[in-house]
């Protein structure tokens, strides 16, 4: 019986971690599913405003908030948009607008919706039949108490990084 625990103990010790290395589990948080063996860069134009009603500093916000998600959760070099990328993606802000969401008791309106809608024209060098062109959009409500003025920015963050996740899920993530 001595004989079978020095040589059990000895092989068990060494056979374990082999096992334990071989069956890794790998998880990606980020939820991109990139082939990085084909698809190594980027680029990502300007979106300009092209909505009724504009707000300087949407454009300049989405902008940035796009490129930035891409920089932060892939590998992917970002490269100008007049460059060959395996994956380009531009687009327009298409719209910017409030209606009247709710009425009060006296006939005012007492919230007020504001939306953000983006066109996106991705093309998939490495795969064109992953190329598309959609519409994403996000919008909040505020109390009509309040100016746009006084909400915009804070709203206008919080739908861009809205819009730009959508974006990023339907590019890189393959749902």
């Amino acid at each position: 019986m001595n004989w079978i625990k020095k040589i059990i103990r000895p092989l068990v010790l060494f056979v374990l971690p082999l096992v334990v290395i071989a069956c890794t589990v790998s998880y990606k948080f980020n939820g991109s599913s990139i082939n990085y063996d084909k698809v190594k860069t980027i680029s990502i134009a300007d979106f300009p405003i092209k909505s009724e009603y504009v707000y300087a500093p949407l454009a300049t916000k989405f902008n940035e908030d796009l490129k930035d998600i891409f920089i932060r959760q892939t590998r992917l070099q970002l490269l100008k948009p007049s460059q060959n990328a395996d994956l380009q993606i531009d687009g327009e802000i298409t719209g910017y607008n409030q209606y009247n969401q709710a009425v009060s008791a006296d006939g005012y309106s007492s919230e007020t919706k504001l939306t953000i809608t983006v066109n996106v024209r991705f093309v998939n060098n490495t795969n064109h039949s992953e190329d598309f062109e959609q519409q994403f959009s996000a919008f909040r409500t505020y109390d009509s108490t309040q100016l746009l003025t006084a909400v915009q920015d804070g709203l206008i963050a919080e739908m861009s990084k809205e819009i730009t996740d959508q974006i990023f899920n339907a590019t890189v993530a393959n749902w």
